[in-house]
């Protein structure tokens, strides 16, 4: 099963950016399905995006469509998630998931990474 690593979470103020890094640490993404999900407290896991295997389609939940962008480099093994105009309700822990493009559903997850954005 492929291990994943996030990255990049932090500290900002609303209205910044910052760019969520996904790393397979045992093996290659390149046939995977990768979303990204987040949880804030109290609530319940949410999903954000996901970026088809061959890079070519990504989709997007409606809180992330114009400020959230999932690319992936496949050479280097990485989905990346960039989030701009960052607003306070998106401070939440971030996970990636993979999903083999041949299963229904994600059984790979990561650590997730610590995303708080003051107001």
């Amino acid at each position: 099963q492929v291990r994943l690593i996030e990255s990049g979470g932090g500290l900002v103020q609303a209205g910044g950016s910052l760019k969520l890094s996904c790393a397979a640490s045992t093996q290659t993404l390149n046939s995977y399905v990768v979303g990204w999900f987040r949880q804030a407290p109290g609530k319940e896991r949410e999903f954000v995006g996901v970026i088809g295997w061959n890079n070519a389609n990504t989709n997007y939940a409606d809180f992330a469509k114009g400020r959230f962008t999932i690319s992936r480099n496949n050479a280097m093994n990485m989905v990346y998630l960039q989030m701009n105009s960052l607003k306070p309700e998106d401070t939440a822990v971030y996970y990636c998931a993979a999903r083999h493009r041949g299963a229904t559903d994600f059984g790979a997850w990561g650590q997730g990474t610590q995303v708080t954005v003051s107001s």
